[in-house]
């Protein structure tokens, strides 16, 4: 039941917290590594790489400010990973040797094609391609700090990247523009896998259910809930009393993603834009538990 693999997942939660203080290897950095960058990305500047206008030829402006999040550093070289839908990873200098901070940048197409031997003209920028902006980091003892790996890999843990002071590398989807922020009226059709939900709820077809789409920028969104009221209706025997998180990405009018479930599965969502507006949003969780939502906005 998922109520006893829950109480597992808090209490394995609980035994790592406790016994693990280096996020993932020693390797990764923490707060102890002695100075971090923010980077922020600029308002009414792009907040992805607009795909329709890079093959219309228009100008486009990734812009972002960078400064020391923490600690004392020499100097700060600011790196760009572009990253290829099929995996590929290109690395690039993108300014060197800063030491005055905050340093403004606008990036263009053409500072872009300079810096990335790889890119030549707009073709080159695909659909699921991404610019990951980050620092490497110069420390008074002669010690640099890499943000990224080689690989575009992160090189930190956890402390660093759920903190709330700093914000370490900022990410440019290749897209098209999406305005798919608003609240919608959902019904969900669905299946769960677990034995709790009452025969009448589960199957379920066309529950009726409110959600709120809240755009983060770049196409990516979250969700009030991301299973269209559903969990709440099957699962309220286990402690689920409201809402149920989730988020999406919409690159060019195809939705998917992924985010975690209360149960401590994840959960993969597929979809689309469709022609009239509405949206389908498709989901799985790692149970086996399937939902399909038809989201119309109010």
């Amino acid at each position: 039941m998922k109520k006893i693999k829950l109480i597992f997942t808090i209490l394995a939660i609980s035994l790592l917290v406790t016994s693990c203080d280096n996020d993932g290897g020693d390797s990764k950095l923490d707060l102890e590594v002695g100075a971090v960058p923010d980077i922020n990305k600029i308002d009414d500047t792009d907040s992805f790489i607009n795909l329709l206008a890079l093959n219309d030829g228009a100008t486009i402006d990734l812009g972002f400010t960078i400064k020391v999040g923490q600690g004392e550093i020499s100097s700060l070289n600011v790196i760009g990973f572009y990253v290829k839908g099929n995996g590929d990873v290109y690395r690039a200098v993108l300014a060197s040797n800063l030491t005055t901070f905050p340093a403004t940048f606008n990036l263009s197409q053409n500072d872009l094609f300079e810096a990335f031997a790889e890119l030549n003209s707009a073709s080159d920028f695909e659909i699921g391609d991404k610019l990951i902006v980050t620092a490497d980091m110069l420390l008074k003892d002669g010690k640099v700090v890499n943000i990224l790996n080689t690989d575009g890999s992160t090189n930190y843990g956890q402390d660093i990247a759920n903190s709330k002071k700093y914000t370490v590398s900022q990410t440019f989807n290749v897209s098209c523009p999406s305005e798919l922020e608003g609240t919608y009226s959902v019904l969900s059709s669905g299946s769960s896998t677990d034995t709790g939900p009452t025969p009448d709820e589960n199957p379920i077809t066309n529950h009726l259910y409110t959600v709120t789409i809240t755009a983060k920028g770049g196409g990516d969104y979250t969700m009030s809930d991301g299973f269209g009221g559903l969990y709440l209706l099957w699962y309220d025997i286990y402690g689920i009393d409201g809402d149920s998180a989730g988020s999406f990405s919409d690159v060019c009018n195809v939705i998917s993603g992924t985010f975690s479930e209360p149960f401590g599965t994840a959960v993969t969502v597929t979809g689309s834009v469709n022609p009239d507006g509405t949206l389908t949003i498709e989901w799985v969780n790692g149970y086996g538990d399937t939902g399909v939502g038809t989201y119309t906005k109010n």
